[in-house]
């Protein structure tokens, strides 16, 4: 019976795979909407630079007229109270377009196609005045401005001359001054450059560009040139998507993994408290997360090999540093307000084993001594936290878990324990790196294989049917994070686990559902999932829902990242689950599991109808190197590792699945 079920599960998965995507890739590196007449479609998109952050939410209508509404949102802009969601945001319906003319009359459009790259891009056919015109739209926000950007290009594509009226606006807003930590805001909308009244002859173009800004009272607003702000926007899509780049034979693969470098490092924002990685989401700003950030994304920067996002992940750690104590009192799941306060909205979430994964993992894969020195006491203090917590099964007891009990968790919960766990072996590592007693890593070493013996007795259970484990005593339906042992090494309930994720009870069109029976899902455990279940050597099965869930995500009707949740939040593209998608390639597929500041194991996993596989300049441990897997005609692979000039670091022919140590030199 489970295996009918488990076929019947897959069948319905590759039907909604064959299903007809909205967007295609296209050639120039973004994903394009083609628009058919009276296809009417909305959909939104979240982007961000270091100032400010905007949703835009888009669509065509079926007359083929294009619609926008702009959330904007200013992180360091803080308004009373001064809390989690305190940052200044509006929304606008304005579009400068509304009192362009063309020939002396209003414009009327057909959009042909809708684009996403790092910025959005629409064009459309304008059929008012009796001219052939077409028009390029382009958003995207300042990297450094608190401002969005808008670009309006017109070209003439008929026979006759054709007149532009373009408008020349300015509208400023004050906000109200007792709302304001920093008494009232001034938000301008205007137009830059104006060209006010043109002639367009056949082939000619001309543009105009206009901006959303925010600042305080005492700031003087930038001077702003939207061509120059275009350059340096594309110049940091280019950096993002040009290191640790995935070569797959499946360009869906690599165009969603390439997508996903843009959320992930976009969000950063500079607060008075240094650069702070932040979900996004129109509710999450100028603040960290003990799992978001510290947990998800952290690990993750030094792979990519974008400096910002290093900062903002040491930055972090400084941040919860501040929280150690000495009564044993927990760290506070979130640093709020621009490093002014602390929030915990259920307790301790299993935050010390979060910090103590994440913050363990950056230091290896950074590669930095100096970093690693600095983030040791925390590291100790957070793993000696849990180690105080362990409860009478000898796993970490805690009040909930990173869900804040929106699903119970019970007194103990299986991610908490087997976070703890990965972060004992990485903590051992690093005490070797840095040369701290012998007993040190031992002592660690043997804490975690207790450990997983104790996780074993504790969780292991039959669920539904299935050999896994209930998330927390007493739990007998299956939970999505029942993958989490999976992605730290632990596979002694692989089968009956790998089953139970990919059964009818919990994977569904948009991914695992975080509890069989109810309709939420969250991308995270997804994610955590596919990971693990490539790590455990199911490669074809996690292949295939791979394929499927990043085709839904780059090409179906919500694109082009990874999202938070279902019906939570509305699938907002929050940014740390961008880096969750990056992880399944660089930890699940190619298996890499740091050791030392330049030392590694790999894993690799070639699917079986791939001949190779390549991730190129991957900048993790003080390095720019690639990795290469090939099949070679005897049925093994070959590995190489290759240093930035070509020269060899490691080149080994193994069997699938075999574990290779790697030093870089």
């Amino acid at each position: 019976m489970k295996r009918l079920i488990l076929l019947l599960g897959l069948l319905a998965c590759f039907r909604v795979g064959e299903a007809q995507q909205r967007w295609k890739i296209n050639g120039e590196g973004g994903v394009t909407w083609n628009v058919a007449e009276g296809d009417e479609h909305r959909d939104h998109i979240e982007m961000a630079g270091r100032q400010v952050a905007v949703v835009l939410r888009y669509g065509v209508r079926k007359d083929g007229s294009f619609e926008l509404n702009k959330s904007m949102i200013w992180p360091m802009l803080r308004t009373i109270p001064n809390d989690t969601h305190a940052s200044l945001m509006r929304r606008f319906d304005w579009n400068p377009l509304d009192v362009v003319t063309v020939n002396g009359w209003p414009v009327t459009e057909r959009v042909r196609s809708v684009t996403l790259n790092g910025t959005m891009e629409v064009v459309s056919d304008i059929s008012s005045g009796g001219g052939g015109l077409s028009l390029r739209r382009t958003y995207f926000p300042s990297p450094e401005a608190p401002s969005l950007i808008e670009i309006y290009e017109f070209t003439n594509t008929g026979k006759s001359e054709i007149r532009l009226e373009l408008p020349d606006t300015e509208i400023a807003l004050s906000t109200p001054e007792e709302k304001g930590v920093d008494g009232s805001y001034f938000i301008r909308m205007e137009t830059l450059s104006p060209l006010k009244a043109v002639k367009l002859l056949p082939g000619e173009n001309c543009s105009f560009s206009a901006s959303v800004s925010a600042y305080k009272s005492s700031q003087k607003p930038r001077e702003l040139n939207a061509a120059v702000e275009l350059a340096e926007r594309k110049r940091l899509v280019e950096e993002w998507t040009g290191n640790l780049v995935l070569e797959s034979p499946d360009e869906t693969l690599n165009r969603m993994f390439a997508f996903s470098k843009i959320r992930a490092c976009e969000s950063i924002y500079a607060t008075k408290g240094g650069p702070m990685h932040g979900p996004g989401g129109e509710a999450y700003y100028a603040a960290m997360w003990a799992n978001d950030q510290a947990e998800y994304i952290n690990p993750y920067f030094p792979f990519v090999g974008y400096e910002y996002g290093n900062a903002s992940a040491l930055n972090t750690f400084r941040h919860f540093a501040r929280y150690m104590n000495d009564e044993w009192k927990p760290i506070p799941s979130s640093i709020i307000a621009e490093g002014d306060d602390s929030f915990g909205v259920a307790g301790d979430r299993g935050d010390g084993a979060m910090i103590a994964y994440g913050a363990a993992r950056y230091a290896l894969a950074r590669g930095s001594r100096e970093e690693a020195e600095e983030l040791w006491p925390l590291i100790e203090w957070c793993l000696e936290f849990c180690r105080r917590r362990l409860n009478e099964g000898g796993v970490v007891a805690s009040d909930s878990d990173e869900l804040e009990n929106r699903f119970p968790s019970g007194d103990a919960n299986l991610c908490t324990s087997s976070l703890y766990y990965d972060a004992l072996l990485s903590a051992a590592y690093l005490a070797d790196e840095l040369g701290k007693e012998a007993s040190v890593g031992r002592n660690y070493r043997k804490r975690a294989s207790e450990l997983e013996r104790n996780i074993d007795a504790y969780f292991a259970s039959e669920v539904e049917g299935f050999d896994t484990y209930a998330y927390y005593k007493g739990n007998d339906i299956l939970r999505s994070w029942i993958c989490i042992p999976l992605t730290v090494g632990i596979e002694k309930r692989a089968k009956g686990t790998i089953e139970a994720l990919f059964s009818p009870r919990l994977w569904t069109d948009n991914g695992l559902l975080t509890q069989a029976g109810s309709d939420t899902f969250w991308d995270r455990s997804t994610l955590y999932a596919l990971r693990g279940v490539f790590m455990a050597g199911e490669v074809e099965r996690a292949m295939t829902f791979l394929r499927r869930y990043s085709s839904t995500r780059l090409l179906g009707e919500h694109v082009p990242y990874a999202v938070e949740a279902w019906p939570e939040g509305g699938q907002r593209h929050l940014s740390a689950e961008s880096g969750l998608y990056g992880r399944v390639f660089t930890e699940g597929l190619f298996g890499v599991r740091p050791t030392g500041f330049r030392s590694f194991t790999l894993t690799p996993r070639l699917p079986r109808e791939w001949e190779r596989m390549s991730l190129r300049k991957v900048r993790a441990f003080g390095s720019d190197f690639d990795i290469e897997v090939v099949r070679e005609s005897s049925g093994r692979i070959r590995v190489t590792v290759k240093s930035a000039d070509g020269s060899p670091i490691l080149n080994k022919s193994v069997k699938d699945g075999d574990t290779i140590k790697c030093r870089l030199s």
